[in-house]
């Protein structure tokens, strides 16, 4: 991935912060640096809510088809989803939850057979990625650490080399079923090169697929131009989508078109037209949509939807040249601090909005003053601190202000 040049461009100052509630203590506003464990909401959110609620009241069942956005095809409502990932609108569907999709494209995506039956991934992945895997190969009646294959930074580092990873790859060519990477790394915030890592995984005879959790929204993606075979995200996040909102997944339009591919069927993934002719045997939607199982969860959906007009309206080329900007001022602020280290890598084509600040023996102690000072991080053990400055509603300000007070406290 080559590296990324932080330019001035027309989207120097842009922001949507206007459009966000950002949180406050003692009628003060609090310097909210947590987007990538969870978003802020919009401002529009409610009004949105609302607009269901009352469909619901007014029409009950009938709102499936006469609603304002109707129930019965609420995921086509989604625009922009798919552009967000890089993707045609086929292959991108809003359904479930993260793991739970996970599973589903695990279903269909790992399909182990003689000796070549095993799953990479990146060591230290985030546990629901871990236990997926660890259940879907012990499910198929391996042993995890015959059939998981873990890449390690090398001895002192914190991140991976992407050429260490393309090696791994091909070291391993001949057992390999699947490659499974984060997009962007939880811990240390390290972008992976999913272009690459995906055209190694086809070489070898393997297919790739990647958790976007912290990724989508957050850096540039063309899932679909990359190859990617599927992917799954959550959008509470950098997608500001609320706790607990619906998850995305995406599927390559090659593996959409083929309905013969194994999976586990639902109602709601079935044929449209079909769906209320109530007949035996699943017919699957052409594209991603053919691995819903139920229908639309409209209450848990609806957020998502103000989140997607704001980052239609946003775009993200804009919002990429923020987030280069404000996280490398924050790196220029506290660089020369001794006694913090940043493990992200310092390529801003390899992270997103996140850097990672490894902290001495009173990191917690960091954490709680800066807290106490109203700062909102995320504190992650045994000793890093994460630090998402997010270009829709974070400012140049606020990072001036975060790097003074954590610079003060670790003086």
């Amino acid at each position: 991935m080559s590296e990324e040049k932080i330019e001035k461009t027309e989207g120097e100052n842009f922001s949507m912060r206007d459009q966000f509630h950002i949180p406050r203590e003692n009628g003060k506003k609090l310097v909210y640096f947590c987007g990538n464990s969870l978003g802020l909401q919009p401002k529009s959110t409610k009004y949105l809510i609302r607009q269901e609620l009352e469909d619901w009241k007014n029409l009950g069942v009938e709102g499936h088809f006469n609603a304002q956005n109707p129930w019965f095809k609420y995921h086509h409502f989604f625009k922009g989803a798919a552009k967000l990932v890089g993707a045609k609108e086929k292959e991108v569907v809003l359904m479930n939850s993260l793991s739970v999709n996970l599973h589903l494209m695990l279903v269909s995506f790992y399909r182990p057979k003689g000796n070549r039956y095993k799953i990479m991934m990146e060591a230290g992945a985030f546990p629901s990625d871990q236990y997926a895997v660890e259940s879907q190969v012990k499910f198929h009646g391996y042993d995890y650490d015959d059939a998981v294959i873990e890449v390690q930074p090398r001895k002192g580092e914190h991140c991976l080399r992407p050429e260490d990873i393309l090696d791994e790859i091909h070291k391993h060519k001949e057992e390999l079923a699947l490659v499974l990477f984060s997009g962007v790394q939880y811990y240390t915030g390290q972008f992976f090169d999913l272009k690459s890592i995906t055209k190694a995984a086809h070489e070898a005879g393997a297919l790739a697929g990647f958790d976007l959790a912290h990724a989508a929204g957050n850096v540039p993606l063309q899932l679909h131009d990359w190859q990617v075979d599927f992917a799954v995200w959550c959008t509470y996040k950098y997608l500001n989508s609320g706790p607990g909102a619906v998850g995305g997944v995406f599927v390559h339009e090659k593996h959409g078109k083929n309905k013969e591919l194994p999976r586990f069927a639902g109602w709601w993934g079935n044929a449209e037209s079909e769906r209320f002719k109530m007949k035996k045997g699943f017919v699957p939607q052409e594209g991603a949509a053919g691995w819903q199982l139920s229908n639309a969860q409209v209450f848990n959906m609806i957020a998502h939807k103000a989140s997607l007009e704001l980052f239609n309206e946003a775009g993200m080329e804009k919002l990429r040249v923020k987030s280069l900007q404000l996280t490398g001022l924050l790196e220029q602020l506290i660089q020369d601090n001794p006694g913090l280290e940043i493990i992200t890598p310092k390529d801003p084509g390899q992270r997103g909005c996140q850097l990672s600040i490894l902290t001495g023996k009173n990191g917690k102690k960091i954490f709680e003053e800066m807290r106490k000072q109203g700062i909102i991080a995320d504190w992650r053990e045994p000793n890093v601190i994460r630090v998402a400055p997010v270009p829709m509603y974070n400012t140049e300000e606020e990072v001036r202000q975060f790097a003074k007070i954590i610079n003060k406290i670790n003086a």
